[in-house]
């Protein structure tokens, strides 16, 4: 089998990098990992060209940050056809060392499982199904039509099996909800299912003091008024950009439920993608122009 694709993305925030990165590379499992830095200036870039491991593939600097969803299409558009797909963010540290292979005993054992999480330890759990084969269990997502701002696949840690990529394409870079809008296609207009992992463990920290931080004596902020985090809180756009263009999310919706859409999502990281399938442009730029304008 072809060795999985990971995903990486980082924005600042090199405190926690430093933490998630080395956990990934920790383990012996195969994958090959793909790491874009969306225009950090924090010390990230020095710091990823430092480590040196044979799965990372591909390293590579954007001048200016588009937001995630650019970021991780970009990746995901360099998967190969029967490539499993792995998107981890760079807060989530993954403790338990096969998880890969974790991951692909539920896809295997379940057929219908297309893309799968991790629950999370605390806060709130989505209306689940638990699903039992021997000794291979996950947690099914229930319908989330209901409430689609809560039932979904946190997009911190997630996986895709081929067969849903090819079906639904990329991450919605019309509407740019992320892993509201992927859970939402997959659990409502595909044969497929989304759910949770119960056997993989991961943390996930939003900030680390300076004097415990692994990369303290090699930082070069200074550590009082400006560090990773206070460089990340001032550029972190993400609510402000819901705000103002979750309606896009709503009326993707309403296309999708009147058949007026489909279910797959091209992107410009892809121009075949583009070939054949609905793709509203003026609203992808327009979610590029915003992360450009106030994120950089």
């Amino acid at each position: 089998m072809v060795p999985p694709l990971i995903s990486y993305v980082v924005f600042h925030r090199l405190g926690l990098t430093v933490q998630s990165l080395p956990g990934i590379l920790s383990g012996n499992e195969d994958f090959e990992l793909h790491i874009i830095d969306s225009n950090s200036s924090d010390g990230t870039w020095d710091y990823l060209m430092s480590i040196d491991d044979p799965r990372i593939k591909s390293v590579e600097r954007f001048e200016i940050n588009h937001g995630k969803t650019f970021a991780v299409n970009t990746i995901l558009s360099k998967r190969k056809p029967e490539q499993y797909f792995f998107h981890i963010d760079n807060d989530v540290h993954i403790e338990t060392k096969d998880w890969i292979k974790r991951f692909m005993a539920v896809f295997e054992g379940f057929p219908e499982a297309g893309l799968l999480g991790v629950k999370p330890e605390e806060g709130y759990l989505p209306p689940v199904v638990p699903k039992k084969k021997g000794a291979i269990t996950y947690l099914e997502l229930c319908d989330n039509l209901s409430d689609v701002e809560r039932n979904y696949v946190p997009g911190c840690c997630f996986g895709m099996k081929p067969e849903l990529i090819q079906k639904i394409g990329y991450l919605c870079e019309e509407n740019y909800a992320g892993d509201r809008d992927l859970s939402y296609r997959v659990c409502n207009h595909t044969e497929y299912k989304a759910g949770l992992l119960t056997d993989v463990r991961i943390r996930s920290l939003q900030s680390v003091d300076c004097v415990q931080c692994a990369y303290f004596s090699r930082c070069k902020l200074d550590k009082v008024q400006n560090t990773c985090f206070t460089k990340y809180q001032a550029l972190d756009k993400n609510d402000d950009f819901r705000e103002k263009n979750n309606w896009r999310f709503a009326e993707t919706r309403r296309d999708m439920e009147s058949g007026a859409r489909p279910v797959y999502c091209a992107s410009l990281s892809d121009a075949k993608s583009l070939e054949g399938h609905i793709y509203n442009q003026d609203w992808a730029l327009d979610n590029f122009l915003f992360y450009i304008r106030n994120a950089n």
